[in-house]
């Protein structure tokens, strides 16, 4: 396909892949599967925590130094750091509301704007 001057389109390799690079800083990053989730926000979206108890159906949650109590089918599943800023969002371990998100959001701050989905 050609654009309107008659020139090749661009590669979008640029804006669909992660670099190396930023792939180990991603894998970098502290995660623990049984603990790490992502809890909903007041104010809309979601937040990550670490789980510190479970008190039967309500969590406690820890984020940027404070301690929130939660209901446990509120808090969802965060994704290994290896899926950060995925490129196809359904190879995700775990495909919920707040991972797509997230995912989005990291792609898009990244200038990663194309995604398979």
């Amino acid at each position: 396909k050609r654009g309107g001057t008659g020139d090749p389109d661009p590669d979008p390799t640029s804006y669909l892949f992660v670099t190396y690079e930023e792939k180990q800083k991603d894998l970098a990053k502290p995660y623990d599967p049984k603990k790490s989730c992502w809890f909903p926000l007041k104010e809309g979206g979601y937040a990550e925590g670490i789980i510190e108890a479970t008190e039967g159906d309500k969590v406690v949650v820890k984020a940027s130094g404070e301690k929130k109590v939660i209901k446990k089918d509120q808090v969802q599943q965060v994704n290994p750091p290896k899926f950060e800023r995925c490129e196809d969002m359904s190879n995700l371990t775990y495909l919920n509301e707040a991972s797509v998100l997230h995912n989005l959001k990291a792609r898009y701050v990244s200038k990663l704007i194309y995604t398979y989905s």
